[in-house]
């Protein structure tokens, strides 16, 4: 057996998005792997049997995903290079679906297996535009939408809901339009479309839309629609404030009243799924001390249980069919595996993609209580074989309403590799952080920083007095990049840092963010124009003369939740100041790049934070 390589990137393969075959016997997942020479993110539709055996591979092609099977469990769609295409399951070639400029959506499939339903960009100009010429041609904005990470500027396009009969050899027929967005479709029980249209720009506003019934969002943000055995359910959260997401019915009452945990329907780096329906129950996702587990409750409302999961794995695409259950989980050994259960049923794992070579280090639970009684949970990665006091990173996660959890995720390899080399790693879910109630959730609104300081300071310094640390960095991304500034702006605690994607100056970050008016009002509760001094006593940059803690900035050029400003300001108030520091950039990478972005690009960002911690903080 081995310790984690960084080459061991290209030998991780993980699975996603299971789906059980209508008659409950195969499941269909995405299989996700890195290919070296092409320094590309690959992933390819794989098939196993429930009843057990090895996998087989469905399709050849190099960026497919989204799975559907048809109603008859025939045929499964699929996107490829963000086209529909259509896949037999006993053999025969997959056939192209459509082919817009502008690209499709993953697709539903409608009761009677004739049509399929997705949401995709349109122009606001018609499907005719030039797009080639509409990206050379002056930019008009009049909202503050007018942007979006991963896509850059939003110019004429928003998202609208398309149908494609299967029947017609024919294009998909746009069923909404307007200067709004579309999402969340479904279809119901007797076929008819229901979606939820967004719009608004400084504050959104949202409506669903019932055949000609309108459920108006009014101060919930409506943000999913989903059918259950008691009818219309939704997934909601505040349009004008941060809190949970919520499960609610069609008149936006509960289902889950006194459930005091974040509902999650999934997203990248944010593991959950959509609710959907188990005989006369709901199962949803929600975090519960940073992992994310499955619960049901009744469709007519009432206490949720937990049915899946535990304290050291996270459930994510969740499929369902009659009393089956179809998942992947992962765990402190294991990026992801496909997994089937019933409610009351032992769990059966259907893929190994486990590193059977490899060793892997795992977390063990820690809790501090901080200056102001606070109980602060996490994990601690180290060698269970260490006996003497060595160096320490705190590395602080994004959101700040993610979390960390004790699971191997596949992303953050010099977690093991500094570990391997006499590290600890210090892995905590400070306040802000999900799965720790509403009360804990909210805590750091209007204090960022300042709220949180010492959710990290104190622990540290437990580790050092208890023998665990001799010197410490501190390394964090996004939001972990914002509290990586601001703890060395207000502390000489920490050896080394690397901010990763940051947020430095909260002033630049309210104009220049495509998210930044609404951190501004809803997270930082103050605007540089209404209320500069409850900002500033939030910025980091305001008191960057502090800083002498030598700091690496990584940040990817096309972000733009955190743009490269950010990271330019830091870098420059150091270098100025004679701190050492260096600022490394990733050409045509956004936010999202250390998840889904290059290989090359997210193994450098791995090595260079193990390198430069080791260098300064040794």
């Amino acid at each position: 057996m081995t310790r984690l390589q960084w080459t061991d990137q290209y030998r991780l393969r993980v699975p996603a998005d299971p789906r059980l075959s209508p008659d409950g016997r195969t499941v269909v997942y995405v299989l996700h792997q890195d290919d070296e020479d092409a320094d590309e993110a690959r992933s390819a539709l794989w098939l196993v049997g429930v009843e057990g055996g090895r996998p087989w591979q469905l399709t050849l092609g190099d960026d497919d995903s989204a799975p559907r099977w048809s109603p008859d469990g025939s045929s499964v769609v699929f996107l490829r290079k963000q086209q529909l295409w259509l896949m037999p399951v006993d053999g025969g070639e997959a056939r192209q679906l459509t082919s817009r400029k502008l690209g499709a959506g993953s697709a539903l499939w409608h009761p009677s297996g004739k049509k399929l339903a997705f949401c995709a960009p349109a122009d606001l100009g018609g499907e005719d535009v030039d797009q080639d010429k509409r990206r050379t041609e002056p930019v008009v904005i009049d909202r503050i939408d007018y942007k979006a990470d991963g896509s850059g500027l939003v110019r004429q396009l928003r998202n609208h809901l398309f149908v494609l009969d299967l029947a017609e050899d024919a294009a998909p027929e746009q069923v909404t339009s307007g200067d709004f967005h579309v999402s969340g479709p479904s279809w119901s029980p007797d076929g008819s479309l229901v979606y939820c249209v967004t719009d608004g720009d400084v504050t959104p506003r949202s409506t669903v839309f019932v055949g000609d019934r309108r459920i108006e969002g009014g101060d919930q943000l409506i943000t999913g629609t989903y059918w259950s055995p008691s009818g219309l359910l939704l997934t909601a959260t505040g349009a004008k404030s941060t809190g949970h997401v919520r499960l609610v019915s069609s008149s936006l009452d509960s289902l889950t009243p006194g459930f005091d945990r974040n509902v999650i329907p999934g997203g990248p780096g944010y593991p959950g799924a959509a609710p959907q329906a188990l005989g006369s129950s709901v199962v949803f996702a929600a975090r519960d001390r940073g992992c994310t587990h499955i619960y049901s409750v009744p469709a007519s409302g009432g206490t949720p249980r937990k049915i899946i999961g535990s304290p050291s794995t996270v459930i994510s695409g969740l499929s369902v069919v009659d009393s089956l259950l179809c998942y992947v989980e992962s765990s402190p050994s294991s990026a992801g595996d496909v997994f089937v259960t019933t409610v009351d049923g032992s769990p059966r794992r259907l893929t190994d993609y486990r590193l059977h070579d490899v060793s892997l280090f795992e977390p063990s639970p820690v809790s501090f209580t901080v200056t102001d009684g606070t109980s602060v949970h996490g994990w601690l990665l180290r060698d269970p074989s260490a006996t003497s006091p060595g160096p320490l990173l705190l590395d602080i996660h994004g959101g700040p309403h993610n979390a960390w959890s004790p699971v191997f995720d596949g992303k953050h390899f010099y977690h093991q590799v500094l570990v391997s080399k006499g590290w600890s790693v210090l892995l905590l879910n400070p306040r802000a952080s999900d799965g720790y109630g509403s009360s804990y959730f909210t805590a750091g609104l209007g204090g960022w920083g300042v709220a949180d300081q010492q959710d990290f300071v104190d622990p540290v310094r437990s580790l050092i007095s208890s023998g665990i640390a001799s010197s410490v960095a501190v390394c964090g991304y996004s939001y972990g990049g914002f509290a990586t500034c601001w703890l060395t702006a207000h502390t000489d605690l920490f050896a080394a840092a690397v901010a990763g994607g940051c947020v430095s100056d909260l002033t630049s970050m309210y104009g220049t963010s495509d998210a930044g008016h609404f951190i501004g009002s809803r997270e930082l509760r103050a605007l540089p124009h209404s209320d500069p001094d409850a900002l500033a006593a939030q910025n980091p940059i305001a008191s960057v003369h502090r800083v002498e803690t030598p700091t690496l900035l990584l940040h990817g050029e096309n972000d733009d939740r955190c743009p490269i400003g950010q990271a330019e300001q830091w870098f420059t108030a150091l270098r100025v100041r004679g701190v050492p520091t260096r600022l490394v950039r990733y050409p045509g990478a956004s936010h999202l790049f250390v998840l889904v972005g290059r290989p090359s690009h997210r193994l450098d960002y791995n090595r260079r934070i193990a390198e430069w911690v080791e260098e300064h903080a040794r």
